[in-house]
C-alpha cells in the first residue's frame, strides 16, 4: 500500500484552510514569509502566479506536495490588497462602488519528490453595486473584512455589495480555486476521491 503523501498548504489564511478542508484530505499549513511586492510592469495575473509558486517553494521543506496560492484584485488599473483597517476598507469600497473588479487567483502545486510543479490562474470578475456611505459603514461595522482583498468578503455580508460574479470557479473569489486545485493534485498523483 502506498504511503499517503504529506500535503502542506503554504498559507496562513483561515479562508484557504476552510476551503481546502472541504476536500477531506489531511494537510498541514505553514505561513511562508515572502516579499509580495509586484515587479515593475507585472500584470496582476502574473503577480498572483509568481507569488503562488514562490509561496509553495518557501514551504518545500515542510512536505511532499505543497499548495501555494495568491490573489491580486484590480479595478481600473489599480490593485487592491487587504485593507488592514476600517479607513482603508471604506476607501476601497468607495472606489469599487459601481465598478467591475478582476480577482486573479493563482494556485500552484509543487511536488518536492519529483521537483516539478503545476499552476493555474483563475479569473473572477465581480460587478459591484453602487454603494452609498451608509451601506459601506453598516457593512464594515458588521463584517470587519480587513483581511480580504478589496474588503468584499463574498462568503459573508460582502455578497450584498455585489450585483454579479462571473467565474469558472466560485471558490476562486474566496482565495483557493478548488476546481483548478483538484486537477493539479490529480496530475501530481493525489486523487481527492
Amino acid at each position: 500500500m502506498d504511503q499517503p503523501r504529506r500535503l502542506v498548504l503554504a498559507s496562513g489564511s483561515q479562508y484557504r484552510k476552510e476551503l481546502l478542508g472541504r476536500l477531506g484530505l489531511p494537510f498541514e499549513s505553514f505561513s511562508p514569509d515572502i516579499d509580495e511586492t509586484p515587479l515593475a510592469g507585472e500584470a496582476p495575473a502574473d503577480t498572483a502566479l509568481r507569488l503562488s509558486l514562490l509561496k509553495a517553494k518557501a514551504a518545500a521543506h515542510r512536505g511532499e506536495l505543497i499548495i501555494g496560492c495568491d490573489q491580486v484584485a484590480s479595478c481600473r488599473g489599480r490593485r487592491y490588497g487587504k485593507p488592514g483597517n476600517h479607513e482603508n476598507a471604506a476607501r476601497q469600497l468607495r472606489e469599487l462602488s459601481g465598478n467591475t473588479a478582476d480577482f486573479h487567483t493563482a494556485v500552484s502545486v509543487l511536488d518536492t519528490k519529483k521537483d516539478r510543479h503545476g499552476s493555474r490562474v483563475v479569473l473572477c470578475r465581480v460587478v459591484f453595486r453602487t454603494l452609498d456611505e451608509s451601506r459601506i459603514q453598516a457593512y464594515l461595522e458588521r463584517e470587519k473584512p480587513y483581511d480580504c482583498a478589496g474588503a468584499a468578503k463574498s462568503e459573508g455580508l460582502g455578497i450584498t455589495l455585489i450585483s454579479r460574479i462571473e467565474t469558472e470557479d466560485p471558490t476562486s473569489l474566496i482565495g483557493l480555486p478548488l476546481i483548478a486545485l483538484t486537477e493539479l493534485l490529480e496530475r501530481a498523483g493525489l486523487s481527492v476521491l
